[in-house]
């Protein structure tokens, strides 16, 4: 009676365990896509990587973590950093990164994406704390590029790919905003004004050079009156000489 009880137990203790591993080898299915790589460890240890295609491994043991390769796109939000000259300003960020080394990238970091979110940022304080303000406007489309150099390497060692970074915006608080308009319209009308008085010099030195050559050319003066007088409607021209100049009176008279 013990002998067919014990057998019965351990029967059912074997359909159980048979049960546990089909359920587990399913469950251990993994499928990795054409943009994700696979991470296989075995006992803990990083044993290979995956390409894309279905596996099957018994899961006490295995673990398989995917990473995706695809590139990636995200803001940083307005930082306030201080330049140079201790003008506080805030700058927002656009990223373009990929992930190059999905072992590096998983087993160097808890979060890749934590830590290059604190890269960026670190580089853009050191770049705008380098930097006047001034120089900082002037130079506003370069400093993505800049920053991007500064901050490459390191991103390569999380191993992330950093593709571009470009400034978003640049934003002031409301009173050195309203400063910095001020002092663009005083730049503007400046530029304004300097333009009108090169104009009128131009004119004047073509008027002082026109009258120079009726001085020294009396004939040149009579000509002018003439062609003058041509392109003019309703008046009456007298000419005594050729040595004096025409006498004009409006028709009619």
């Amino acid at each position: 009676m013990n002998e067919i009880l014990y057998g019965v137990i351990a029967v059912l203790f074997l359909a159980l365990l048979a049960g546990a591993f089909v359920l587990g080898y399913r469950r251990a299915r993994v499928v990795v896509y054409e943009y994700e790589c696979g991470l296989l460890f075995v006992n803990g240890r990083f044993k290979r990587l995956l390409q894309p295609g279905a596996y099957a491994f018994f899961p006490l043991t295995h673990r398989v973590e995917t990473v995706d390769l695809r590139s990636r796109t995200i803001t940083i939000q307005g930082q306030e950093v201080l330049s140079e000259d201790n003008v506080s300003i805030r700058v927002s960020l656009g990223l373009r990164y990929r992930v190059a080394d999905a072992y590096r990238a998983t087993v160097s970091s808890a979060s890749h994406l934590d830590e290059l979110y604190l890269l960026v940022q670190t580089g853009l304080r050191d770049l705008v704390g380098q930097t006047q303000i001034e120089t900082l406007l002037a130079v506003r489309g370069e400093m993505g590029a800049r920053l991007l150099e500064m901050t490459r390497a390191a991103a390569e060692e999380l191993g992330l790919e950093l593709k571009s970074v470009a400034v978003k915006d640049i934003m002031f608080p409301g009173e050195l905003r309203n400063i910095f308009a001020q002092v663009v319209n005083a730049r503007q009308e400046g530029k304004a004004a300097l333009e009108r008085a090169r104009g009128e010099s131009a004119a004047l030195r073509s008027l002082a050079n026109t009258a120079k050559l009726m001085e020294n050319n009396p004939a040149l003066y009579k000509l002018r009156m003439l062609q003058s007088l041509e392109k003019s409607r309703g008046n009456t021209i007298y000419v005594t000489s050729l040595e004096d100049s025409p006498l004009l009176l409006p028709s009619g008279k």
